[in-house]
């Protein structure tokens, strides 16, 4: 279950807890810190109330697909989260 954060993102905004690295490969190869990419997938946390005349489609607790760059990270409470756009975001898992 998401954990709740005490932020609430402005317009079309949303704040994403995004999903650990995989650890070992499909073969069982243990890959070191170095060589892990970032993933790609989250958890939505916290969405803002939408544009004028667009709502955000995303809700609390959808998981989601997006941009291996996209967001800024930060950190609440100890925790790192992205925060980004709701159009940075590509599909809803």
């Amino acid at each position: 279950m998401a954990k709740k954060v005490n932020v609430t993102p402005l317009h079309d905004r949303v704040i994403v807890k995004a999903a650990a690295a995989e650890e070992k490969t499909a073969g069982g190869i243990i890959i070191p810190d170095t060589a892990k990419e970032k993933p790609q997938r989250g958890t939505v946390i916290a969405a803002g109330p939408g544009k004028k005349d667009e709502p955000v489609t995303v809700k609390t607790g959808d998981t989601v697909l997006y941009g291996k760059y996209a967001g800024t990270e930060i950190q609440i409470d100890g925790d790192d989260y992205l925060i980004m756009r709701e159009s940075d975001i590509l599909a809803i898992v």
